[in-house]
């Protein structure tokens, strides 16, 4: 049945997504694919299809938030899609990540509204184990930096007192902050779709998030090539699961 927000339906006849949240980094995947074929544009849901290593994969934009990545959770798993992929974006709450840097998501800190709209907080948000480990097969394989542990999903970047709380998550281990994870998480597990979240660093701890993202933007810092990994990282996480 054709989804009402991503326009899409089961006869993409993919398993396996990845969920980039900017529509303009699928012009970024392609060049990684075969048989690419332009699905759908509706709102922030840009989608096509390709092969990987003689996997059949499928890309999504779920634009900004939990909310709207939320949205495309739901569909795609109606759709057939069995395992899916976050590859965005975070500001690192660390020392010692780089920009460009992977940040593997094992779980997250619930500070949304879309995972807190479906269950009680005291339901984890948490990665599933086999594309966890995947994913880190796959950046380890391919020489990627990368670090494992707890994403801050949180609402907003404009609240009043956003820097108090990265000081506060930052000072319980928590690696960096994205908007997107949390929901991922816990839609995928009550869905009983494999989920996993791997974010390229574009923010050094301590510097300003507004400037860094703006860079990110550019294309031509180290982030560019994090971005480049991520995506790599990503599909051969993909190819490792289906050959599991």
């Amino acid at each position: 049945m054709l989804q009402p927000h991503i326009r899409i339906d089961e006869t993409h006849g993919a398993k396996y997504a990845l969920l980039p949240g900017d529509p303009a980094r699928l012009d970024r995947i392609i060049p990684f694919l075969t048989d690419v074929r332009e699905l759908a544009y509706n709102r922030e849901y840009r989608s096509i299809s390709g092969i990987y290593k003689n996997v059949k994969v499928l890309a999504i934009s779920t634009g900004i938030g939990g909310c709207s990545a939320g949205i495309a959770v739901e569909e795609l798993a109606r759709t057939g899609i069995r395992a899916m992929i976050r590859i965005g974006s975070c500001g690192a709450m660390q020392p010692g990540i780089g920009l460009g840097d992977l940040i593997l998501a094992a779980g997250a800190v619930r500070d949304d509204g879309a995972s807190q709209a479906y269950v009680d907080l005291r339901f984890p948000a948490i990665a599933d184990t086999a594309l966890l480990n995947a994913c880190l097969t796959a950046a380890r394989q391919n020489g990627f930096a990368h670090h494992v542990g707890i994403i801050h999903s949180h609402e907003s970047f404009y609240i009043d007192d956003n820097e108090e709380q990265k000081k506060f998550w930052a000072k319980r281990g928590v690696l960096g902050a994205d908007m997107e994870t949390a929901a991922l998480f816990t839609i995928g597990r009550l869905r009983g779709v494999k989920t996993a979240s791997i974010l390229n660093n574009v923010v050094i701890c301590g510097t300003d998030t507004a400037n860094s993202i703006g860079g990110y933007a550019d294309g031509k810092t180290a982030t560019a090539q994090g971005e480049k990994n991520e995506i790599q990282t990503a599909l051969k996480a993909f190819v490792l699961l289906e050959n599991q």
